[in-house]
C-alpha cells in the first residue's frame, strides 16, 4: 500500500496546525458559526443533530493494521467507543466534541492518515474495488491509478469549489464491485486491441434527487493521459456546471442537460488544449506509486483445498469469501451486519481486533468496502478457519455478504440533519425478520439498501430492493424501490407506489421476497425474476 512521502506528511501536518487554530478562533468567539462553517467542512467535519460528526479518508479503502488501530482508539479515546464505516469507504465519528478535533486529526496524521477533502464541492475520497490487486478477474491493480488521481485532486487550485461535490471511482475488472457507472466520473483501467494498458471514462453519473447512469465518453485514454483527460471533464464541469441551484449542480446535469456527445465533444476540446500544456505527471511518478502496489510476498505451491466439515464455517467461505488471484489464498470479507446490528458500525475492540487479525492473517492489510463491511484481501486458506473462529468469538463472522442480511443503511434521522426519517431501525427490523438461514439460503443473491433521504447516502437507488424514507406531513414514510444494481448491469430501482410505515416496510419486504420465491425459475437472482416479470406480480402483492 502507498507510504506518504515527505511532502505528503507536510501537507497534513500543515492542514492539522492551521485547523487547530481556526477551531481555537472559533472557541473564543474571532469566528462565527457561519465563518468557521466552510473551514471546518474542508476538514470532514460536519454539525449533525446531536453533535459533530468526523469523516476520516480511507482513499480507495486501503488500511494497515497501525491505521486501524488508530482508527479503533480514536472511537474509545474521542467517541462513544466505536466507529462507523460508509459507502464511500470512509469511516465516521458521529460524537465528536469541537474541541477535539485537532487532536484527533494530529493522531490520524501519526499513521499516515487525514480527513481532508472527505466533505464540500471538491473531489472527494477516490474509491475503488475492496479486491482490487487480489481478485482474479481484475486486468491490472487499480490503486495506483487511484493513488495517482488522490494526488492530483488533493488541494488542486481550480477543483477546490466546484459547483458541487465530486466522486471518482477506478475498478479494473468487468465485475463492478464499485459502483462506478452510478459515480461523477467512473474510470475503468482496460486492454486495448494492441495489449496496451488505458482507461475507459464514464461522466455524468450520480444518485439523490435525480439518479443517473453515467454514459461512456471515452473507450481509450493511454496512461500517459490519465490526468490529463480527468482535469479535461473537471473543467468543462467547473466551468457550465450550475451554481444557482444545488439540486441541479451535479455533473450528471450538465451531462444530461448538453447531452452526452456535446459533453464529450468540449471535453475532447479541452482535452486537445491541455496536452499542449504538459500538465500531466512523468510516468515516472506512476512507476513510483505503483511500486508500494507489489503483491506481498505469496507462499508457492499451497494447498489450495478447505476442510469444510464444520457446516458454519462453510456456509462462511460460501457468502463471504472470494476467489484470489494466487493458489492456496482467499479474499475474507467481515460483515458488520449481525442480526439486528446497526449496518457499518463497529465497537474499538472489534475494529482493534481486525487490526491484529490483518496483520496476523492477511499481510497487514484490510480494505473497506461499499457495503459497509471489511476485508482480509491475502489470506492463506490453510489460515481461513483460524481467522474465521476469532472473527466469530468476536460477533464478526455473520454468513449474510450479498444476502437480504447484508443491509446497506446510512445513519438516518438518528444522527444525520439532512435526514426525513430513520433508517437504523428499519434495517435492524428488516435484519431480525430475515435472520433464519433456511429464508435466506433460499432467497439469495438480494441487495437491500435504505436511505433516509433523497440524497441517497444508502445507495437506495442501486439496491435490487430499496428504501427510501421520506416526511409524509410530519410522520416518516418508507418509499420502496425495485429493481436497482450497481454492478455492470447498471439499473435503477423504480417506486412500487405509496408507502409504508416503519412496520408496514418490513412487510412490504417480505410480500417482495414471497414473490419472488413463488415465480423465480432455475437459479434466478431477485434481480432477474424482477426484470423477466416487472413490476405488476409485486405490485400486486403489495397494494391488492
Amino acid at each position: 500500500m502507498y507510504k506518504y512521502d515527505q511532502y505528503d506528511q507536510q501537507m497534513v501536518d500543515t492542514r492539522v496546525a492551521e485547523f487547530r487554530d481556526q477551531v481555537r478562533r472559533r472557541l473564543s468567539g474571532e469566528l462565527t458559526e457561519e465563518q468557521f462553517r466552510p473551514l471546518r467542512l474542508q476538514n470532514g467535519l460536519y454539525l449533525q443533530l446531536h453533535a459533530y460528526m468526523l469523516r476520516v479518508a480511507v482513499p480507495y479503502g486501503t488500511l494497515n493494521s497501525e491505521q486501524m488501530r488508530m482508527l479503533g482508539d480514536i472511537a474509545d479515546k474521542y467517541d462513544r467507543g466505536y466507529g462507523h464505516f460508509t459507502t464511500r469507504q470512509n469511516i465516521q465519528y458521529n460524537w465528536i466534541k469541537l474541541e477535539d478535533t485537532p487532536d484527533i486529526l494530529a493522531d490520524l496524521s501519526t499513521v499516515e492518515m487525514h480527513a481532508i477533502q472527505t466533505s464540500g464541492n471538491c473531489i472527494r475520497n477516490i474509491s475503488s474495488d475492496q479486491f482490487a490487486g487480489a481478485a482474479a478477474d481484475e486486468v491490472i491493480d487499480p490503486r495506483p491509478y487511484a493513488e495517482l488521481l488522490r494526488q492530483w485532486s488533493s488541494f488542486h487550485p481550480e477543483f477546490l469549489t466546484l459547483p458541487r461535490k465530486f466522486k471518482i471511482a477506478v475498478i479494473a475488472s468487468e465485475t463492478d464491485r464499485a459502483a462506478m457507472k452510478l459515480h461523477d466520473i467512473g474510470i475503468k483501467m482496460v486492454r486495448n486491441d494492441a495489449g496496451e494498458i488505458g482507461a475507459q471514462f464514464y461522466a455524468g453519473g450520480g444518485m439523490g434527487r435525480t439518479p443517473m447512469i453515467a454514459p461512456m465518453i471515452r473507450e481509450f485514454v493511454p496512461l500517459d493521459q490519465l490526468i490529463t483527460y480527468a482535469e479535461a471533464c473537471l473543467r468543462v464541469y467547473n466551468r457550465y456546471g450550475r451554481r444557482d441551484n444545488k439540486y441541479k449542480a451535479r455533473i450528471k446535469i450538465l451531462v444530461h442537460e448538453l447531452g452526452k456527445e456535446e459533453y464529450t465533444r468540449q471535453v475532447e476540446e479541452e482535452f486537445a488544449h491541455l496536452l499542449t500544456q504538459g500538465i500531466e505527471p512523468p510516468l515516472a511518478e506512476l512507476e513510483r506509486i505503483g511500486a508500494y502496489f507489489q503483491d506481498p510476498p505469496f507462499e508457492i505451491g499451497l494447498a489450495d483445498d478447505l476442510d469444510l466439515s464444520d457446516p458454519d464455517f462453510r456456509l462462511w467461505v460460501e457468502r463471504n469469501c472470494h476467489a484470489h488471484k494466487a493458489p492456496g489464498y482467499i479474499s475474507a470479507t467481515v460483515s458488520l451486519k449481525p442480526v439486528g446490528g446497526i449496518p457499518g458500525d463497529a465497537s474499538a475492540d472489534q475494529i482493534r481486533l481486525m487490526a491484529d487479525l490483518g496483520k496476523e492473517y492477511s499481510f497487514d492489510e484490510m480494505r473497506v468496502t461499499h457495503a459497509q463491511n471489511i476485508v482480509f484481501p491475502h489470506v492463506r486458506k490453510a489460515d481461513l478457519y483460524a481467522l474465521w473462529r476469532k472473527l466469530d468469538a468476536a460477533d464478526l463472522g455473520t454468513a449474510n455478504i450479498d444476502t437480504v442480511g447484508d443491509i446497506i443503511a446510512c445513519p438516518g434521522l438518528d444522527y444525520c440533519s439532512l435526514a426525513n426519517a430513520r433508517s437504523i431501525p428499519v434495517a435492524q427490523k428488516i435484519s431480525e425478520r430475515f435472520a433464519a438461514q433456511e429464508k435466506q439460503d433460499a432467497l439469495g443473491e438480494m441487495k437491500l439498501k435504505i436511505s433516509g433521504c433523497i440524497n441517497a447516502c444508502g445507495h437506495h437507488h442501486a439496491g435490487h430492493i430499496g428504501i427510501l424514507g421520506v416526511d409524509r406531513k410530519g410522520v416518516e414514510n418508507y418509499q420502496l424501490l425495485l429493481g436497482g444494481s450497481e454492478a455492470a448491469d447498471t439499473s435503477l430501482g423504480q417506486i412500487t407506489g405509496p408507502g409504508f410505515d416503519e412496520n408496514g416496510i418490513v412487510d412490504a419486504v417480505e410480500k417482495v421476497a414471497d414473490v419472488y420465491l413463488r415465480e423465480k425459475q432455475g437459479e434466478e437472482r431477485f434481480l432477474d425474476t424482477y426484470r423477466r416479470l416487472g413490476m405488476a406480480p409485486f405490485k400486486e402483492a403489495l397494494y391488492g
